[in-house]
């Protein structure tokens, strides 16, 4: 796998695993009391912790990119098209 390969498949993997962490620990506006006023979305997240979950997201990104590098370079699948 080359670079452009890497980092194509790091990004597709970075994606994946930040829409799977982007609704752990949410709580919503319409479950928080204190937080219910006039034009707020009651489905609108309080505290989204956004630069926490995409730095958690680039950790787990990166170790399962690693994996998968380590699979495509041991040579049982292939990305050669030839």
């Amino acid at each position: 796998m080359g670079i452009v390969g890497s980092i194509i498949s790091y990004l597709i993997i970075w994606w994946v695993v930040l829409f799977a962490i982007l609704p752990m620990r949410v709580k919503g506006v319409w479950e928080d009391e204190q937080n219910q006023s006039d034009g707020i979305d009651r489905g609108a997240p309080v505290q989204p912790e956004i630069w926490f979950k995409v730095k958690r997201t680039s950790w787990i990104a990166a170790i399962i990119w690693v994996f998968v590098f380590a699979f495509v370079s041991s040579g049982v699948i292939s990305y050669d098209w030839r």
